[in-house]
């Protein structure tokens, strides 16, 4: 994964965009660079699935006594080798230039920058995990500085739970079958397969409340299938909700609804008709 960063700058617009994938960072002291106000993905992990590019909110703060020719650029690393052995996740990095110009000296202050990550360079399911980040300061006469900013950041593969609850709708005090699956990621396949022995918690919210409540917890089977029955007490809205790990996100599925009815019907006395 390790290749060398290339920079370019949209002409006539507000946005400098870098591309390509950096490498390892330096110590934090070196080249005088120092970074605060850091935040990545508001701290929060980064989910990323097989199609769609994500892409991260990032702020921070430079302060340096050097002139650089390029904004500094945030992404993503691992391991602890020189700037061109060490293996770095990113697709792209972008912001607005309005408070960090194409060349400049001193403090540099990024308030909507991006890092933007694609699943076709994750082309393996190990890359999930943590990750730590550094930042990489372009300089004039082919000098850099790469710095690491000492914050580490958890990347996950995306997962997709669903659900079908049945029979709808349903007499009270019946059985309510709830069925589903969850699957997560794979990266190397660019497919999303059955995530087996995951706990997953079935969920409940009755019609009117605010919120779900959770039932009872399911493990799921080879794979990733969910499969579990409930009596039926009130009408609502059914769900599964799987709270993820280290390596695989969060994801809840979408809700269905049941109708529950107390199996009395109402006799209505016939009308009667008076002749004239």
């Amino acid at each position: 994964m390790t290749k060398k960063l290339w920079n370019a700058v949209v002409a006539g617009g507000a946005v400098a965009v870098f591309t390509a994938m950096a490498a390892a960072p330096a110590d934090a002291a070196t080249g005088a660079v120092s970074y605060s106000q850091l935040s990545i993905n508001g701290g929060k992990p980064i989910v990323i699935g097989i199609q769609e590019t994500v892409r991260v909110p990032v702020t921070f703060r430079m302060t340096t006594s050097r002139t650089w020719r390029w904004p500094p650029v945030v992404y993503l690393y691992r391991g602890k080798g020189d700037y061109w052995e060490s293996d770095s996740l990113r697709s792209g990095f972008g912001a607005s230039d309005d408070y960090c110009p194409t060349k400049g000296k001193g403090s540099c202050v990024i308030n909507d920058g991006w890092l933007s990550i694609s699943p076709t360079v994750l082309d393996a399911n190990g890359f999930a995990g943590t990750w730590k980040s550094g930042a990489y300061l372009s300089l004039p006469k082919d000098d850099d500085v790469s710095t690491d900013l000492k914050r580490s950041v958890q990347v996950q593969r995306a997962t997709r739970v669903t659900v079908n609850a049945a029979p709808e709708p349903v007499v009270k005090g019946k059985t309510i079958t709830v069925t589903g699956k969850v699957s997560r990621a794979n990266w190397e396949t660019g497919t999303y397969q059955g995530y087996a022995g995951r706990t997953v918690s079935l969920q409940f919210k009755a019609d009117g409340a605010s919120s779900y409540t959770t039932v009872k917890k399911v493990t799921s089977g080879s794979a990733g299938a969910l499969k579990t029955t409930v009596k039926a007490a009130k009408s609502g809205t059914w769900r599964w909700n799987y709270y993820g790990n280290s390596t695989s996100g969060a994801k809840a599925s979408t809700g269905d609804h049941v109708a529950v009815w107390s199996g009395v019907r109402v006799m209505h006395a016939p009308r009667v008709m008076h002749a004239r």
